[in-house]
């Protein structure tokens, strides 16, 4: 949601964490510790400072939901295969998880920051109110 947010407001200006906290309805403790994950990525920036805050390393159009979950989650393959003895009946099937993980990453990767700040811009613009 952090980095969502940050797509929506991608223009170039760092945005405080308290800004991202209260706007999205997110402990800014909870934030603070989000944020260090992504500290040796080229997904986020920060700037300290009264000017400063937190902007996306990269365009929003380019950061897929799949770049995020590999550096927050790890690895998206839904069995380690170096887990498997390879005399053990579970090799059998590990071609079944392989095409599995290759869905999942293709499908992850082909969302970006940009597809979810689109669609949250649509649902704003359906919200109306008389």
């Amino acid at each position: 949601m952090m980095l969502a947010y940050l797509a929506e407001h991608y223009n170039g200006e760092f945005i405080p964490l308290k800004e991202i906290s209260e706007r999205q309805d997110i402990s800014k403790k909870y934030l603070e510790q989000i944020v260090p994950m992504f500290a040796g990525s080229d997904l986020l920036r920060a700037e300290r400072g009264a000017q400063g805050g937190y902007m996306l390393g990269r365009s929003p159009d380019k950061i897929s939901v799949g770049d995020i979950l590999r550096i927050t989650e790890g690895s998206l393959a839904p069995v380690d295969p170096d887990s498997c003895d390879i005399h053990s009946p579970e090799m059998a099937v590990m071609p079944v998880w392989n095409d599995l993980a290759d869905t999942i990453s293709d499908f992850l990767d082909g969302i970006t920051l940009q597809d979810i700040a689109d669609r949250q811009r649509e649902s704003y613009a359906n919200d109306y109110f008389i």
